[in-house]
């Protein structure tokens, strides 16, 4: 959304050769975003009410924050509107993984960096999961795309929609399907 309506410039020829794997996440989000001339304010006005929560989103928070689990999100998207989303909905104190932005005037500067502090040109996901996994953590995944598949691998259980369900059905990788976060929150209490 916001780079049809900010992009000054062929950004679905990027978002085309990311989606067939030509490029790296890092470079489509770095190479598209600094097409984008406008600044904080304008960006967050313009998504304002436009975002869809999954079905049991506060639900699967609520049980994580009673349980002591660690709540995670760790996207591809852009930092700076997922936490506004999240402190419209009251839950600004969750953990954020995602492309830190800067604005400038001659686009946005967008960069991931991994919890270790170095940049990352790919595989934040994967970056991520790994120190989890690493600080003794067993991690549960929840993912629906084609950037979740290479992580979820790692995970100790898979919740799956969408791409990352397709991938798993077809290559016989153990997970449970879901529609809702409801879903999810009702297996985690059969675990």
């Amino acid at each position: 959304m916001l780079l049809d309506g900010f992009a000054q410039g062929d950004w679905r020829h990027l978002l085309q050769d990311y989606r067939e794997h030509k490029i790296s996440v890092g470079h489509f989000s770095t190479q598209a975003f600094a097409m984008v001339k406008a600044d904080r304010l304008t960006l967050l006005e313009a998504t304002k009410d436009k975002f869809k929560i999954r079905a049991g989103f506060h639900e699967l928070v609520t049980y994580c924050s009673r349980k002591g689990f660690r709540l995670v999100i760790v996207s591809n998207g852009l930092e700076f509107y997922i936490k506004e989303v999240l402190r419209e909905l009251g839950l600004e104190k969750l953990e954020v993984h995602a492309a830190q932005t800067q604005f400038c005037a001659d686009g946005l500067k967008v960069q991931y960096i991994g919890t270790d502090g170095k940049q990352l040109d790919d595989g934040l996901k994967e970056a991520c999961i790994k120190s989890f996994l690493k600080e003794g953590y067993r991690v549960i995944y929840i993912g629906d795309g084609d950037s979740d598949i290479r992580p979820a691998r790692y995970a100790h259980q898979i919740f799956a929609t969408g791409e990352l369900l397709t991938y798993c059905k077809e290559h016989n990788l153990k997970c449970k399907s879901f529609n809702s976060l409801n879903d999810v929150v009702e297996a985690l209490k059969l675990l």
